[in-house]
């Protein structure tokens, strides 16, 4: 007998004809001997109407975070009752919870907290009966029992904190798509599902771009060992288990995946003056307007003056340039330049680690296809390119194929 905590997502619970086959898929895994946790995301759009709501009745002079989280929990709470409903009349005693009710105690922070603790005590005495708890994902509760919200990937921190907590077989994840793919394959037509991938190499691919599952969920994966698994809601593929490297295959592929974020721009200082201290007097500002910055360039010219290049989310662009502008005038800076039409290239894979020469051969496809390579980052399983945004879909499927990721790893 496992112990399993199964998440569906919000396609997966969209309508009651979508909820009936989570039930089939909950229904399998009791036949067969195993306890089944269920957590659950509000449905469909409902997050996304519920904060179009939210912003027609807010004032901005008014810090309203408290109850956006009563307001966007109610869309979990939906699911979660309708979800035991439908088990019930399955035939499979079921029983809803809210985060409070399961006593997922977070910090103090809105619409962005964190879970300290989880007390499964009530989960237990159930799941000794053989009931099905359903839980609220993406919820929990602070120190003053207010409703707080996790925010992005909130329902997977969930699943995942519970399996944990539980001491869970497997975590498994339900979402649209078959699991992780060596990249985008609306993208790439050889795109390939893998059977299995690292810690590491999830949270690489899913800080460079990947969206199957967000960062807080696979670094809580990898802190408590949770085996974790990405499957589709909509067919009995096994999907990509996501696990610890010693449990990979001992002779790992060169390279795992492809990722790549289009949401890109890229801002220069120029004719800064070389001086100790100078990133953080160019950064601090970009810093404390709350703008997240991605790639660093620093080079030094012969007349010890240097130019400093950065990336950042293009939504945040406008902003930033402003700042920097401000900046450059205070420090005597030349002028400052940018690029809203770039995208950034990621090749990740744990192989990196004992195979030299995956560096060059990445550039040397690139040059092959005439793309130029405007900044270069690089981790220990990771090396990320800026190129030009138009170029991004030709280097994605160079790469691939270059890299053999259409077959499968022997």
């Amino acid at each position: 007998m496992a112990r399993l905590v199964m998440k569906f997502g919000g396609t997966s619970v969209a309508s009651i004809k979508h909820m009936e086959n989570v039930a089939a898929k909950v229904r399998t895994e009791k036949l067969a001997g195993n306890e089944v946790v269920v957590v659950v995301s509000a449905m469909g759009d409902e997050t996304d109407r519920l904060v179009s709501l939210a912003e027609e009745a807010q004032v901005p002079e008014v810090d309203t975070r408290r109850e956006l989280d009563v307001l966007l929990s109610t869309g979990e709470q939906v699911s979660i009752a309708l979800v035991a409903m439908v088990l019930s009349r399955s035939g499979l005693p079921a029983k809803s919870f809210t985060g409070a009710q399961v006593a997922i105690k977070t910090d103090g922070v809105h619409n962005r907290s964190r879970i300290l603790e989880i007390d499964a005590e009530r989960l237990e005495a159930d799941l000794g009966k053989g009931i099905v708890p359903v839980v609220a994902g993406f919820q929990g509760v602070n120190e003053s029992s207010d409703i707080t919200t996790l925010g992005r990937g909130g329902s997977d921190t969930t699943a995942v904190a519970l399996a944990a907590r539980l001491k869970a077989d497997e975590c498994r994840i339900y979402t649209d798509v078959e699991g992780v793919f060596t990249t985008d394959p609306r993208i790439v037509e050889t795109a390939r599902c893998l059977e299995r991938i690292t810690f590491e190499e999830m949270l690489e691919l899913a800080s460079l771009g990947s969206k199957v599952l967000h960062t807080r969920a696979v670094e809580l994966a990898s802190k408590f060992h949770v085996p974790l698994r990405v499957l589709s809601s909509f067919n009995d593929s096994t999907g990509t288990l996501i696990t610890r490297e010693e449990n990979i295959t001992m002779e790992a592929p060169l390279i795992s995946g492809i990722a790549f974020t289009k949401n890109e721009a890229k801002l220069t200082l120029l004719g800064v003056p070389d001086l100790p201290g100078i990133a953080s007097t160019i950064l601090g500002p970009i810093s404390a307007a709350n703008i997240e910055v991605d790639m660093i360039v620093q080079n030094v010219s012969a007349d010890r003056s240097t130019d400093f290049t950065f990336t950042l989310s293009r939504q945040d662009y406008d902003q930033a340039a402003v700042i920097l502008e401000a900046i450059a005038a205070s420090m005597g800076a030349r002028e400052v330049t940018g690029d809203t039409s770039i995208a950034k290239l990621s090749i990740v894979g744990v192989g990196m680690r004992s195979h030299a020469g995956v560096a060059s051969k990445m550039f040397e496809v690139l040059a092959a296809e005439s793309i130029n390579i405007q900044m270069i980052s690089t981790s220990e399983i990771a090396i990320s390119v800026v190129i030009d945004e138009k170029y991004l879909e030709l280097a994605a499927r160079a790469l691939h194929s270059e890299f053999d990721l259409a077959e499968p790893f022997a």
